[in-house]
């Protein structure tokens, strides 16, 4: 599963989800499962004020193996008051807070193919990031700015992450006038009942309410009957704002202060649905709720017709991005999931190459091209493992995320690029439509798109998939004068010994520009081409087709993991990770900045003033860095006590007419009062 990845970083990519995983060690996540939970039926209790939940969950569940005990993940803050079997006797369990897991032992050695239930009683606070499943994530949370429990959470007892798809039936009671916002609504909100335990015992295709009435709350009831994921909760108070069009409902659930953007959500909501079923096939459902996600969580979130976002990403310019992944979720996820971890690409690389090709919908060509400069600098940030192997990673870490993400959706641009555009989208419609509403494999995907593409793609995905490293293009040609103009001859060389891709050359002339594909097959590569006009420049790979080393890129890359690293704290690893990048461009101004938002949060104010001035002074790429810049060096002025200095650099802010992520606004704000420094400030960037 994967983070939605702008805000912790840069931008986007889901938990269930664009961040993608579960938070277990690496040696475990390699372990073949020995069950798999087939069915849930979950009541739970809600209690926004006291920020405690109270559940009952019967599982049913299948033993792949001969088993004598059963382990499911549930989330360490909730406490466990008894484990029973199908005839409702207590069986012995044991926590595990290292992994998250409780261990019951069960009454007997289930057999391999056999079933059976376990009815779990547990309760408790959730109202942090404390005992959470991903050290300092909050996933699961009850009362303060909303009520949502992710699937990612393990707020109920889960089996093998993100793989083991299920059905589950959940009822939610929650005080009156609290909406609940589920996978599959079936009914509510009714009158809730005093017990939970009661209405386990009648299991329907919908969970029946009792008849003994509860006081001021209210029970809503969820179905979700084919296996998949549908194990999100979120509730609150909201407004609804609905959309229709094609025979799809949008519902936009937001919180009062953000409800004059839910048409713009909705609107762009249905065409992303349009879009993808055009590309993909049907959606699993007509119906996707969006839904406003308090900021103290994950950016994103999805489940079936689900789509949360995170409050900050809801504002005036739609996030038409970032909706763009979470939506693709339904087919990459919701419907097609990945059979094990080792194919976790196939969701997370899925949405965000669905990402960039809505982003080619709506942006023409330069859209996708940003897109993809954008997937580059993940794919080779961690450059050192294999895609093929990112299940033996640990899911929650930088470097399974930028290959199951930025490095999957890379593959399949590629791959799109090898086969031809009319190959590709049969190959992806085949392969959604095909497998829908189970999990698949690699294999299979290479299977199907072999079928349409007429040939072998093994060379591809060995390369792609079990290989590293990427190219570094160079670049030797001679031009000579023909009787009917020009012909170029030249050899593409690069270091990679087994490389073999086809490589679009761009020769621009003075006058019509020329293109010519050409098979790259080993270190060196010769072409001859005919040209009319005489050639000026050539480019290899204009367009971006084909994963490749540059020192741009190196640049990118190195800002990108020194952000990662401050992300996580590592200030000082940081600043080695940027000063790489100036070692490479000693220009950069976004190197410098990075480096400046550093001292800043350290308040090493001279450091950072210095750091901002070479920034401003830089290659102004990109170009947002110098209006705050300013804007910091205000901050900084301010600090110190030297006011009419701040006011001059607010005022040079605002004459760029740059409002990048706010920094006029930023600039009229401080321009108006002075800015004072919190306790742990950084830049807004």
């Amino acid at each position: 599963m994967q983070f939605a990845r702008r805000p912790w970083g840069r931008a986007l990519a889901a938990v269930f989800f664009a961040v993608s995983g579960c938070l277990i060690q690496a040696a475990a996540a390699a372990e073949r499962p020995r069950l798999r939970a087939d069915d849930y039926l979950i009541h739970v209790n809600l209690d926004p004020k006291t920020h405690r939940m109270a559940a009952v969950a019967r599982v049913k569940f299948t033993a792949l193996d001969d088993i004598s005990s059963a382990v499911f993940e549930l989330h360490n803050a909730l406490r466990t008051k008894e484990v029973t079997d199908a005839n409702g006797t207590k069986l012995p369990f044991e926590r595990n807070s290292s992994d998250s897991t409780i261990r019951v032992n069960l009454p007997a050695t289930l057999s391999k193919n056999d079933s059976s239930t376990l009815t779990f009683n547990y309760d408790g606070v959730l109202d942090s990031a404390d005992d959470s499943p991903v050290e300092g994530l909050r996933l699961a949370n009850v009362g303060g700015e909303g009520t949502y429990l992710l699937y990612a959470g393990r707020w109920f007892p889960v089996s093998n992450f993100g793989v083991n798809r299920f059905s589950a039936t959940i009822n939610v009671t929650v005080p009156s006038g609290t909406t609940v916002i589920g996978s599959g609504r079936t009914g509510g909100p009714i009158q809730a009942v005093t017990a939970a335990e009661p209405a386990l015992k009648k299991r329907g295709k919908k969970a029946e309410p009792q008849t003994v009435p509860l006081g001021g709350r209210v029970t809503y009831s969820f179905a979700w009957e084919k296996p998949s994921f549908p194990g999100t909760i979120i509730a609150g108070n909201f407004d609804l704002t609905t959309q229709r069009a094609g025979g799809s409902t949008v519902n936009v659930y937001t919180k009062p202060d953000r409800k004059q953007f839910a048409a713009a959500y909705g609107e762009t909501a249905l065409k992303e649905i349009e879009y993808f079923s055009s590309v993909y096939g049907a959606a699993p459902s007509n119906t996707l709720n969006v839904v406003e996600l308090p900021n103290d969580t994950v950016p994103s979130a999805w489940a079936p017709e689900i789509a949360a976002l995170a409050a900050r990403a809801i504002t005036d310019k739609t996030n038409y991005r970032l909706l763009a992944n979470t939506i693709s979720r339904q087919w990459w996820g919701v419907s097609v999931s990945p059979v094990t971890r080792s194919d976790w690409w196939l969701g997370d690389g899925f949405a965000r190459y669905s990402e960039a090709r809505y982003v080619e919908s709506a942006a023409g060509e330069a859209g996708l091209q940003e897109a993809v400069k954008d997937m580059e600098v993940g794919a080779l940030a961690y450059n050192n493992v294999p895609l093929a192997s990112v299940g033996k990673l640990d899911p929650f870490s930088p470097e399974a995320q930028s290959l199951s993400t930025d490095k999957g959706g890379l593959v399949l641009h590629m791959l799109r690029w090898v086969m031809g555009d009319a190959a590709f989208d049969k190959a992806m419609q085949a392969f959604a439509t095909d497998n829908a509403g189970k999990p698949a494999s690699t294999d299979t995907f290479i299977k199907s798109a072999e079928q349409l593409y007429g040939n072998k793609l093994s060379w591809f995905f060995a390369q792609w998939l079990d290989s590293t490293g990427a190219p570094e293009f160079k670049n030797k040609y001679t031009v000579y004068r023909t009787s009917k103009g020009f012909r170029v001859t030249g050899q593409i060389a690069q270091d990679l010994d087994l490389f073999r891709m086809p490589v679009e050359l761009k020769i621009d002339t003075d006058g019509k520009t020329e293109t010519q594909r050409i098979e790259v097959i080993g270190t060196d590569s010769p072409y001859s081409i005919e040209t009319f006009g005489k050639p000026r420049r050539i480019t290899i790979d204009p367009n971006e087709r084909v994963l490749k080393n540059s020192p741009d890129l190196k640049v990118r890359v190195a800002i990108f993991r020194g952000q990662q690293m401050v992300q996580q704290g590592d200030l000082t690893d940081a600043l080695k990770e940027f000063q790489k990048a100036l070692d490479v461009n000693k220009s950069s101004s976004l190197a410098h900045y990075r480096i400046a938002d550093v001292f800043f949060f350290q308040r090493n104010y001279q450091a950072a003033a210095n750091a901002y001035r070479e920034s401003i002074n830089g290659d102004n790429e990109p170009k947002w860095t110098e209006v705050w810049s300013h804007v910091q060096l205000g901050k900084i002025f301010d600090t110190t006590g030297q006011r009419e200095r701040a006011t001059n650099e607010y005022r040079q802010a605002l004459q760029l007419n740059d409002n990048t992520q706010g920094a006029l606004d930023e600039a009229r704000k401080y321009l108006a009062t002075p800015f004072q420094q919190e306790r742990k400030q950084a830049s807004t960037q």
